[in-house]
């Protein structure tokens, strides 16, 4: 098996989009732990996505459930989630 841990456009796209994110959770007062655990749960499915470079729906799935999440209160984060949510697409997952 060969190693598809490379780092390619869209894999650096992704870890910036999820230390952005991060950035602007560290600094939301509102937060409930709830919602953090989901973004926390979503940061470590990415980065075995990005380790095994393969495709997994799962996570996907939680990507678009945090998106609905911060929708109505955290319009930063949504906006981040959604771009995370698209350049995984671009990436065919």
């Amino acid at each position: 098996m060969t190693d598809n841990s490379m780092n390619t456009p869209a894999n650096d796209r992704v870890k910036a989009l999820l230390a952005e994110l991060q950035q602007v959770l560290t600094t939301t007062d509102t937060l409930d732990e709830e919602t953090l655990a989901l973004a926390r749960q979503l940061e470590q499915e990415m980065e075995q996505l990005i380790e095994k470079s393969e495709p997994m729906v799962p996570e996907l799935e939680s990507a678009i459930a945090l998106e609905a999440r911060f929708a109505a209160r955290h319009p930063v984060a949504e906006g981040i989630v959604r771009e995370l949510i698209a350049v995984l697409g671009r990436m065919g997952i």
